[in-house]
């Protein structure tokens, strides 16, 4: 997909960017991406839940830090009081727009294209989504979808065959890489159950509880046309207190 065909992508729940010590730090959350230097990144939970939703890393500390860009997915939740937020945004000279759709959120490194991008609408009782882009890695077509599945396991499997039947609807083909928290405790039975023969999953490892990892709720599904060549959980010491989940990481080869 680059000169030696090889990638490194991850999947981060970044908890709103509030740590285990209860407060947020978006400079934190940076500081983790820049540790796992990943190519492409999924992030969950990258925009407040209430309000107007807005990023919870500010996009000026994005453009500022300069390793990422985030996909523009062309997209905006409904926000009360617009025009007051507009006159504050010029007021206070920042950017308060939310990054994602409903906390999705993918980031790309700079030398990575764009082709398309979509949010995906997903059958739930509550409020959730997922996003995709179709990226150009040197001169090779790649497929994100970055998403963050229901609690309940019933709709956890409607979610991912809606997520599989939007993939296969598209009409370009190409390699596809799944990447989020899927709430799934379970490695061969509910919602992954859905993902085969087609793909099949990056053997990350226990990412939740940061403080005790225990469970791989968070998971990277790889389309058989890639290889996976390595994957496994970010555990640095900035990483088991940034967040609730650790991040997740996977080398992948064309």
């Amino acid at each position: 997909m680059s000169g030696s065909n090889c990638i490194t992508v991850a999947s981060y729940n970044m908890h709103k960017a509030v740590g285990l010590d209860g407060r947020r730090d978006p400079h934190r959350v940076l500081k983790v991406l820049q540790e796992i230097d990943a190519d492409i990144v999924a992030l969950q939970e990258a925009d407040k839940r209430m309000g107007g939703r807005g990023s919870t890393v500010p996009h000026e500390l994005i453009d500022s830090h300069g390793l990422y860009t985030p996909v523009h997915l062309g997209v905006r939740h409904r926000r009360p009081l617009e025009k007051a937020r507009k006159h504050a945004e010029r007021l206070l000279n920042v950017n308060t727009r939310n990054i994602g759709w409903h906390g999705n959120a993918i980031l790309v490194k700079r030398h990575i294209g764009v082709i398309d991008c979509a949010v995906l609408n997903l059958p739930t009782l509550e409020p959730r989504g997922a996003v995709m882009a179709e990226l150009l890695v040197g001169d090779k077509p790649l497929r994100i979808v970055g998403m963050h599945l229901d609690l309940s396991g019933l709709w956890r499997r409607r979610q991912m065959r809606r997520i599989l039947e939007t993939i296969a609807a598209r009409p370009q083909k190409m390699p596809t890489v799944l990447m989020g928290d899927t709430n799934e405790w379970r490695t061969e039975a509910g919602c992954l159950r859905e993902i085969e023969p087609e793909f099949h999953l990056a053997p990350t490892g226990p990412s939740f509880h940061a403080r005790h990892p225990v469970a791989a709720l968070d998971r990277i599904i790889v389309h058989r046309d890639l290889t996976i060549e390595a994957a496994g959980v970010h555990m640095s010491h900035v990483a088991r207190r940034a967040s609730d989940h650790l991040p997740i990481w996977a080398r992948l080869v064309a």
